[in-house]
């Protein structure tokens, strides 16, 4: 195996589970002539360590030529609401700040990630959505929180 492969590897392993969104729906907010218009995304993505939950982000997407290619950046603003969907069963210990969600939000150096807690004494899972930066993030955030309780049959 080349040392490539190795190093590949190993960034592999090291990187967290993450998923990837579904787009549940989009609004346009501005027309571009050129490329697609600016808009609001709504995406929808499920826990990977917490069966049970469904997180639905909306976030701007940036059009225009430049949305069009991948080169512009988003804005950081971003909405969060996560429900409880069915039984609520854990797949392994959870770390508090954890990143569940993950998504490029300007061709190199901008991402928006969404991070869980979970506040033992009011037994709830907390989710935070902020965007950061290589060299400067963003104070805009949004949190929601899902009490867990048990699941009606």
């Amino acid at each position: 195996m080349t040392v490539l492969k190795r190093m590949m590897a190993v960034a592999a392993l090291a990187l967290p589970m993450l998923v990837g969104a579904e787009e549940i729906g989009q609004v346009s907010t501005v027309f571009k002539f050129v490329g697609p218009n600016d808009r609001i995304v709504v995406e929808a993505f499920d826990d990977p360590k917490v069966d049970g939950v469904t997180c639905y982000l909306s976030r701007a997407k940036t059009g225009g030529l430049k949305g069009g290619l991948g080169l512009a950046e988003d804005r950081a603003e971003a909405s969060i609401a996560c429900r409880q969907v069915g039984p609520i069963n854990f797949k392994g210990e959870l770390k508090d700040g954890e990143e569940v969600f993950k998504e490029r939000t300007s061709l190199v150096f901008k991402t928006m990630q969404v991070v869980r807690f979970l506040d033992k004494k009011r037994n709830t899972l907390v989710y935070l959505v902020y965007s950061d930066r290589l060299i400067e993030g963003s104070p805009q955030n949004a949190v929601t929180a899902i009490p867990i309780v048990p699941w009606a049959q």
